[in-house]
């Protein structure tokens, strides 16, 4: 009962041109003179948020409020609520598609289906990246955006003088987003942006911006304002002219390496990013549920046809290892995979005569061998633009991998299914470490083993920002409950957590209060 009222309480409000408790503040982008409101504890909730005034307390306020009434709909899941047919959004509200404003014209049945749509991955892939996006929703409901702008004070040298430290907004901000995570990537980074206070431009790529545009038209219905974001379609030069004019106070980039470096030049650092990763993987000495291990390593490199930037693509195995059926298995799990349901497709950037290129040039390295795939896929109509092969590994031996003649060639990032495998003995790890300290990005990596000392030493000698340890250790499918992000560079971004958004979209800002009184009987002292 208490979910219909709220539903029907909901459809009444967001009729209106503005919800109430956004109508008396557009102050909020004034960052220089604040005037400080008071709010009434009992006005802050789901059914009554309270009207607030200014940036620092009131954008917190007001951005929970109707981010509570997009996220769980107080119990109804995201799932339900986003579902979209080609008369709207439904169930959550059968007259959308009847107004001229808000109406979507979009002949997909789900979020889901949608996303498989534009970026090519299977049901399952695509429906865990909405989940995701539900529980972080979750996550930043009620107070849990005011938790984020938490101040402190420090008791001064003298009566009268206090000093405090606030997590202070940029302003107008920038962010862009990639094609493999149309929904969730773009929504966390923005919703972060929102709950810091900040005036953000949003630009996804093209390929797949339909989808955020949708989510975009429902934040709009929930009661984001308009105003509040600027969302772009843009190709790639349009937009870098559009920042280097706009000069955003800091640009939040998700992509390649490549345009992640020329922005950091372009904007002269305000940037912060998380770019490109040749992700990797260390079996310990200690062989357990291979058919396990051998499964989270063909989810990690070849989910999403290898297209995240979190994808397993190097494997070094422990001798021990190597004499088990590990590889066999990882072969048949990835030959089941096929283009019928998407679990291994279209590769967007990627074309097929230049991975089949570099299997070429890996193979012509000495002790090299292919252990499946390499092939082109077959009985399909994508375009020669995008790649289309089979899941692929080729094994180098450790020596020849950290030759400097070679390691450039190994460690290039193949952005589609393709990965490395490699093996060492237990002499070796010295070897495999310094392998890893060469690499440029340190995003994710797994340290697969329960050796509690193997796990020591590899990772007190490592730097990768997403760390996973233990048996049940992978790279790829992070939730939304920890950090995500690399380590290792100034730059770096995270998303999803407290610390990431606090991180990401806010900066430091003190503020030394120094009332007095003066001292009686002060005079004023001899220069210094």
């Amino acid at each position: 009962m208490h979910r219909i009222v709220l539903q029907r309480e909901i459809r009444s409000r967001a009729s209106h041109k503005a919800l109430s408790w956004f109508s008396s503040s557009n102050l909020f982008r004034s960052v220089h003179s604040l005037p400080f409101a008071t709010v009434e504890a009992e006005g802050i909730s789901g059914s009554q948020p309270a009207e607030v005034q200014n940036l620092v307390q009131g954008k917190w306020t007001g951005s929970a409020a109707w981010n509570t009434l997009v996220d769980p709909l107080n119990g109804e899941p995201f799932i339900k609520v986003a579902e979209v047919d080609g008369n709207g959004i439904q169930p959550f509200v059968e007259s959308l598609s009847k107004c001229p404003k808000h109406g979507l014209h979009n002949p997909f049945k789900s979020p889901e289906r949608l996303i498989q749509r534009v970026s090519p991955k299977s049901y399952q892939q695509a429906f865990g990246e909405v989940y995701v996006t539900q529980k972080f929703l979750e996550n930043f409901s009620g107070d849990q955006v005011r938790f984020l702008a938490r101040s402190f004070a420090v008791p001064g040298n003298h009566i009268g003088q206090q000093s405090h430290g606030y997590r202070w907004p940029y302003g107008p901000v920038a962010i862009i987003t990639p094609f493999n995570f149309p929904l969730e990537i773009p929504v966390l980074q923005l919703m972060g942006a929102l709950y810091m206070g900040n005036k953000p431009v949003l630009k996804v790529d093209s390929k797949v911006s339909i989808v955020m545009e949708q989510m975009m038209r429902l934040l709009h219905y929930c009661g984001l304002p308009a105003e509040d974001v600027d969302f772009i379609n843009s190709d790639g030069k349009t937009m870098n002219k559009l920042l280097m004019e706009a000069n955003p106070r800091m640009t939040l980039f998700t992509g390649s390496s490549r345009i992640a470096e020329k922005l950091a030049v372009d904007l002269k650092g305000r940037v912060k990013l998380e770019d490109a990763g040749f992700d990797w993987k260390i079996l310990g000495p200690d062989v357990e549920e291979v058919d396990y291990v051998a499964w989270v390593c063909d989810q990690d490199a070849y989910a999403c046809s290898g297209q995240k930037c979190s994808a397993q693509s190097i494997l070094f195995m422990h001798e021990n290892w190597s004499t088990s059926s590990l590889i066999s298995k990882i072969k048949d799990l990835a030959e089941r995979r096929k283009l019928a349901d998407l679990t291994v497709g279209p590769v967007l950037t990627v074309t097929t005569e230049a991975m089949l290129e570099h299997k070429k040039k890996l193979l012509q390295i000495s002790g090299s061998k292919l252990l499946f795939g390499g092939e082109p896929l077959e009985n399909h109509s994508i375009p020669a633009i995008y790649g289309a092969i089979k899941p692929t590994a080729i094994y180098i031996p450790l020596e020849e991998i950290l030759k400097p003649a070679n390691y450039e060639l190994v460690t290039k990032e193949i952005f589609g299914p393709f990965q490395i495998i490699t093996d060492y003995k237990k002499d070796q790890l010295p070897m495999v470490l310094d392998a890893l300290e060469r690499m440029h990005a340190h995003l994710t990596a797994a340290v697969v083993s329960n050796d509690p000392i193997f796990l020591q030493d590899v990772i007190g000698k490592t730097v990768n920002g997403t760390t996973y340890a233990g048996l049940r250790a992978r790279t790829t499918g992070a939730p939304q409950n920890h950090w995500f992000g690399p380590a290792g560079d100034p730059r770096g971004a995270g998303i999803g957590t407290p610390e990431a958004i606090k991180l990401v979209w806010s900066c430091h800002r003190e503020i030394i209060y120094d009332f007095g009184p003066v001292p009686r009987g002060w005079e004023i002292p001899p220069s210094t």
